[in-house]
């Protein structure tokens, strides 16, 4: 058996197509222009890379586009002022704070000053609970990138027996909740699980978040399991290069599973995707229209 590649860059891609569809719509029909914001504090080479490619793509969707690129030794307070400013702009819909962020800051208090119903990345308390408890919340966005991509190819999740490795709050956990949501019977397990293996075997499917390379190997999977790899880890090769491997041993899990994300390729482009899709929710959502269909849970 050799998987079905989940090809999560080409989902990404139809997944902006419709998010710029209801951006149009909402610009004609309702004079409305979505905008996120997306706050950056340093210079960490990763996150200028990622917050460039959230503007960018912001801008190619038809949605107003604000960055605030604040120094290093910008205060918590300074931060606080910003983050308070962004909630009473009634342009801005979606904020987002760019992690990690310096040591002097305290990520917790900053994530859970954003308004919650401007927090596109579904990191505030409060959408945590409601998310947990079944109510309308915003959700982050890798794990609803994963449940979109599970949706298509395993259809009908109701019943199937799923496991989240990795209890983040950022991925594990709100993972979970969604699987719960669609009826799986779900396991979280992490690192220190004993008998993963075992555990693994009986899965229908699988999410990796672990964030330890090549940490899933093929002989834990169930034959035609579907299996969605989160992790992104830099690897150093012979030749002094370095590649991104997921947390599944790939090239030997695709012989095993009946589909299967690559990393990169596969979860990653959907996180920005649903960026821009829980910006365009969140806007629905502020002017009371009714939620873009396919946008969210």
């Amino acid at each position: 058996m050799t998987a079905r590649i989940i090809d999560g860059k080409a989902f990404a891609a139809i997944l902006r197509e419709s998010v710029a569809e209801h951006v149009s719509h909402l610009k004609q029909r309702h004079g409305i222009t979505p905008g996120l914001a997306v706050v950056l504090v340093g210079d960490d080479p990763a996150s200028q890379v990622y917050v460039s490619s959230k503007g960018k793509q912001t801008v190619e969707v038809g949605m107003h586009s604000y960055e605030y690129k604040l120094p290093a030794d910008t205060s918590e307070a300074d931060l606080l002022a910003l983050i308070e400013q962004l909630n009473y702009d009634l342009s801005v819909h979606g904020i987002l704070v760019q992690l990690p962020l310096p040591k002097h800051i305290d990520e917790a208090l900053v994530i859970n000053a954003i308004n919650p119903a401007k927090d596109v990345d579904g990191f505030h308390i409060s959408n945590a609970g409601l998310l947990a408890t079944g109510q309308k919340a915003m959700v982050p966005c890798t794990p609803l990138g994963c449940l979109m991509m599970l949706r298509e190819y395993c259809g009908n999740l109701s019943g199937l027996n799923a496991v989240v490795i990795g209890r983040s709050n950022i991925v594990g956990k709100p993972m979970a909740q969604l699987l719960l949501r669609e009826s799986c019977t779900v396991t979280v397990a992490h690192s220190r699980t004993r008998n993963l293996p075992d555990i693994l075997r009986q899965a229908d499917i699988v999410v990796a978040a672990v964030g330890q390379p090549h940490f899933v190997q093929s002989s834990w999977l169930k034959e035609g399991a579907t299996v969605i790899d989160v992790g992104i880890n830099r690897i150093d090769q012979e030749d002094g290069t370095t590649r991104l491997v997921g947390d599944v041993d790939y090239e030997a899990a695709k012989e095993v599973a009946g589909a299967i994300t690559p990393v990169p390729g596969g979860v990653g482009p959907m996180t920005i995707a649903c960026l821009l899709a829980n910006t365009v929710t969140a806007c629905c959502r502020a002017h009371s229209l009714p939620e873009p269909k396919g946008l969210t849970v």
